[in-house]
């Protein structure tokens, strides 16, 4: 019977959740989702004092705004941190740990030395195959394990490939402090271990931590995980992602307006590839994903990327789960809810406010035809376009709009009409019916306007700017 796939995030609480951290998240559920297996959330809160609440809740939010569920509760790593001593005192019992007396000062003196006579610094505690009968009673100290000193451990990386590290770089690991608090190595080795993880995909930068989380499962005799360590985010200039190239944390790509699946097929996209496929909906990327197409290289981080498929995602989105995440959107940022009626409306103009609309805010800016209320109050230029003579055009045509079939074909019949009897083209009245209708001179179709808004709005809204002598 096939083991089944087990993945895990295990962020630490001291922050916002940055973007990479989002993608390694994102690659995790992927691989357990797209295999019928298990993603699991360990929140690493070891560090007491930089540990917040509400980095937690940041955390829980910027996952539920990317989509990304997890399988049972949220493992506190700190609740844990009996478990973690009890695996260091089985090590004790087994030779393969010992308690190490010596203090910060005679530590410092051996490094010294060492550095004096040019070794190794790694400190070899005298302690470590000391007889009991010799150690202090009652003296502080703390447990380390006992690392290899010869040969070489071998970090057998799906991304990386095999990774060899010589053991005399090793050193024997602390596994509980002096005050009986277990070590972040001793933690996540068992932590993984007693959550069934079967793979741990996590950024590069862990790379040299799974050698020494490994001589824990080893001096366990617990399976290994397989490991997968994915290179880090950089930005577009090809250096470590930091605030000056833009925004780092996801809350602030949900509040500039990205849809979450625009952020998630690019995300994905940061880092492996599947062919020439840029665009791809959630099924196909659980279909696809694989930790073998990972590549060695950083990803860059590229905006232009990221706006282009957000774009096509609000294209392909369904108008009712649009609307939904839109809602969303303006709760997150403060903005006041849209009315039932402006939900009708957004509705029914779905299909024309999503040509091209990168992010929410474009969206928005493209429904403000929708969204504003009359008395229309046109901006400088679009009420330059509203001078006498468009606006006794507007009054000759608002009669014929009334008896006029409410579809495209008529309205455009009618308008080319009225614009042809006063020796214009169309484009020339269109300016005048921007400005009436929506008080811009930019906006969608004249006609699409008209449709969304309908007869009745349409007709009172050129009223009002034909009757306005400004």
């Amino acid at each position: 019977m096939t083991q089944q796939v087990v993945t895990r995030f295990a962020p630490s609480p001291t922050g916002f959740l940055h973007i990479g951290g989002a993608r390694t998240a994102l690659f995790n559920w992927l691989y357990a989702r797209g295999r019928g297996g298990r993603f699991l959330l360990r929140i690493e809160d070891t560090d007491r004092a930089r540990s917040t609440p509400e980095a937690t809740q940041a955390i829980l939010d910027g996952l539920a705004w990317l989509g990304l569920d997890h399988d049972g509760e949220a493992v506190s790593q700190a609740a844990r941190a009996d478990r973690h001593a009890e695996v260091a005192y089985q090590l004790l019992e087994a030779g393969e740990a010992y308690r190490c007396y010596a203090t910060q000062e005679e530590i410092e003196a051996f490094r010294e030395t060492a550095r004096a006579e040019g070794r190794s610094t790694l400190y070899q505690s005298p302690w470590r195959d000391a007889d009991p009968a010799s150690h202090p009673e009652g003296a502080p100290h703390v447990i380390r394990i006992k690392a290899p000193r010869e040969g070489t451990t071998v970090i057998a990386d799906v991304v990386q490939g095999d990774v060899t590290i010589r053991n005399d770089q090793l050193d024997d690991m602390v596994l509980l402090r002096s005050d009986g608090s277990p070590v972040y190595m001793l933690a996540v080795a068992v932590d993984d271990h007693d959550m069934g993880v079967t793979h741990v995909i996590r950024g590069d930068d862990h790379l040299n931590n799974a050698a020494r989380q490994m001589l824990i499962y080893q001096a366990m005799g617990w399976p290994l995980p397989t490991y997968a360590h994915i290179p880090l985010i950089h930005g577009p200039d090809g250096k470590k992602l930091s605030k000056r190239h833009g925004a780092l944390g996801v809350a602030e790509y949900r509040d500039m307006g990205y849809p979450a699946a625009g952020m998630r097929n690019y995300l994905a996209r940061l880092g492996w590839s599947h062919g020439d496929d840029e665009f791809f909906t959630d099924a196909q990327a659980r279909k696809w994903f694989d930790i073998t197409r990972i590549g060695k290289a950083p990803a860059r981080l590229d905006f232009k990327k990221l706006e282009n498929l957000c774009g096509q995602h609000i294209a392909a989105t369904a108008d009712a789960a649009l609307l939904h995440e839109l809602q969303g959107f303006l709760a997150v940022t403060g903005a006041p809810p849209l009315s039932d009626a402006k939900l009708a409306l957004m509705e029914r103009g779905m299909y024309c406010l999503k040509d091209r609309a990168k992010t929410f805010p474009e969206l928005l800016d493209k429904a403000a035809f929708i969204i504003t209320d009359r008395p229309i109050v046109p901006e400088e230029k679009a009420a330059a376009q509203l001078d006498n003579v468009s606006r006794r055009i507007l009054i000759e045509l608002t009669p014929q709009l009334q008896n006029a079939t409410w579809s495209r074909d008529s309205l455009e019949t009618v308008a080319n009409g009225i614009a042809e009897a006063h020796g214009m083209k169309f484009g020339k009245l269109a300016g005048p019916l921007r400005a009436a209708l929506a008080g811009r001179t930019a906006t969608p179709s004249v006609f699409d306007m008209m449709l969304v808004l309908g007869r009745k709005e349409t007709i009172a809204r050129l009223t009002d700017a034909a009757c306005d002598e400004g």
